[in-house]
């Protein structure tokens, strides 16, 4: 971890040393702030998430060095406040699973949201598309697409920011740093939809006058 001039570098000398004792690891006592940089630096490099918690300034180090650093509001000094992320201002743990229980349901909410309006848009320019090539006229003119957009992305973006975190949200790993915020999953969800939505819309845009004067005898 150090070399002649006692200075600290960013990788682990010996990383198969370094994976035998994480698989074992639960508590390290008694340790330096080399050994907590250390271990810090070993995660990340196995392509682990790391969060940190300190409030002195030999906690700086691992503190910066980690993804989220935890530092205490009331004991913490400003060294380690200046090289954390997140400040507990009532230095008191139980925050942190409040932070992360709130964290993840906001990634969630925001890939609820992508995946919505995706959707929508992705409909409206189906139908739009398909009408001006097919009836020479489009369904919905420029003010009609502003206000579906408008009332979609307000009301939706409402309903999703003030969807409440699930109990089991810190029972699942933590996402990857590399993880696309629009998965496989809600791309398969977002065609999926769209299709389905299009079709319905369609059948109303092209047969729906003959089909409502049957269904009202008109």
């Amino acid at each position: 971890m150090k070399n002649e001039k006692d200075e600290d570098v960013d990788t682990v000398g010996d990383m198969q040393a370094f994976k035998t004792v994480m698989k074992h690891l639960k508590v390290l006592a008694r340790s330096s702030p080399e050994d907590k940089y250390l271990l810090v630096t070993g995660i990340r490099q196995n392509k682990g998430v790391v969060a940190v918690t300190g409030d002195g300034t030999n906690d700086a180090p691992a503190l910066k060095k980690a993804d989220v650093g935890f530092s205490m509001g009331i004991t913490g000094t400003d060294v380690a406040k200046g090289a954390s992320d997140i400040i507990l201002l009532d230095d008191n743990f139980s925050s942190i699973i409040v932070a992360l229980k709130y964290g993840r349901n906001v990634f969630d909410n925001v890939r609820m949201f992508i995946q919505f309006q995706l959707t929508v848009n992705v409909v409206a320019m189906a139908i739009v598309f398909l009408g001006a090539v097919c009836l020479k006229s489009t369904p919905l003119n420029a003010v009609q697409m502003l206000w579906i957009n408008l009332i979609m992305d307000t009301f939706a973006a409402l309903a999703l920011a003030t969807e409440p975190p699930p109990k089991d949200i810190l029972d699942r790993r933590p996402y990857a740093k590399d993880d696309p915020i629009v998965t496989e999953v809600m791309w398969r969800n977002v065609f999926g939809h769209a299709i389905y939505q299009a079709i319905i819309l369609l059948v109303i845009v092209f047969a729906g006058q003959g089909l409502l004067c049957e269904t009202f005898d008109v």
